[in-house]
């Protein structure tokens, strides 16, 4: 019995609103089991109004880094001492790491970004893209594209052009990029949009498990054969929006990629530790298809 048991095991945890979608606390407890390292990791629901006391429970409980998600990747920054390079230019966090008490935003969004579309760098370099969303998942989506990818033009489409004005603004100031045409997400408009882009990208939670927001999924007719149509969105892995593009001939690319590739980079900078890419995927699939 007295072997089971760790002593001054670390913690690392996962903030975000709702959060009985996510697959991390599966990923990074199989990564500890994989690598022997003497950590746990937690999920935290925590709503907007919490966002400032759970960041000092970090501290004060002596965290030693989580993950943030949907709705707190841009907010969680003013509550941080310091960012990446990533980060700073993007303007949202997807991994904090409290180091000796100083808290580090990080975004590994991007580098999940980047691994999961440099296959297909050939074919949507310096040709046009849609990305649906304005939040921190879009920006991350937007930084990688730019920096990586060099569009000739982004569509950024979003329930509210203002938010997507905002994002505009954000990238032209830090990354010198002014090729954006600001669309409502009102898919009878948005079929032309589609039809004319090499890339789609879906950086918004719509489609996610457990909700029915199914508005970006009655875009019948708005795909084409080579098109490819990535959707952030990983549980459940096959969207709706992926089934309609893949019906309509487009090259169809879900979130797991992206989420195991950002689980890696996270979970090194918070053990120092490097997971291997093909032994992750294979222990989450294996949980995705039982």
């Amino acid at each position: 019995m007295k072997d089971s048991f760790k002593t001054n095991t670390k913690l690392l945890g996962l903030i975000g609103h709702p959060i009985k979608h996510t697959y991390s606390p599966y990923l990074h407890n199989v990564g500890i089991e994989m690598t022997g390292v003497n950590y746990v990791y937690l999920p935290f629901d925590v709503l907007p109004a919490n966002l400032k006391n759970a960041v000092k429970g970090i501290l004060t409980l002596g965290v030693a880094g989580v993950s943030v998600t949907i709705p707190h990747k841009e907010n969680v920054i003013r509550y941080l001492n310091g960012l990446s390079e990533e980060a700073s230019t993007i303007g949202a966090v997807n991994t904090i790491v409290n180091d000796l008490g100083k808290l580090q935003g990080y975004n590994t969004d991007a580098e999940g970004v980047y691994a999961t579309l440099l296959p297909f760098k050939t074919q949507i370099t310096g040709e046009e893209i849609s990305v649906i969303g304005a939040g921190g998942a879009s920006r991350s989506v937007i930084y990688t594209l730019i920096r990586h990818f060099q569009p000739k033009k982004i569509n950024l489409i979003n329930r509210t052009e203002q938010r997507a004005e905002v994002v505009k603004e954000h990238f032209s100031a830090k990354m010198r990029y002014d090729s954006f045409h600001i669309f409502e997400l009102f898919p009878p408009d948005l079929v032309s949009v589609f039809k004319n882009s090499s890339l789609i990208v879906n950086a918004t939670s719509i489609g996610m498990f457990p909700e029915n927001d199914d508005s970006i999924t009655t875009l019948n007719k708005s795909f084409s054969k080579g098109q490819i149509v990535f959707d952030l969105v990983y549980n459940p892995p096959k969207t709706k929006l992926l089934q309609i593009a893949e019906s309509e001939g487009a090259k169809t690319v879900d979130g797991l990629t992206m989420l195991i590739h950002q689980a890696i980079k996270s979970f090194e900078l918070w053990t120092g530790k490097t997971l291997e890419f093909e032994k992750l995927y294979r222990a989450l699939i294996s949980v995705i298809t039982t």
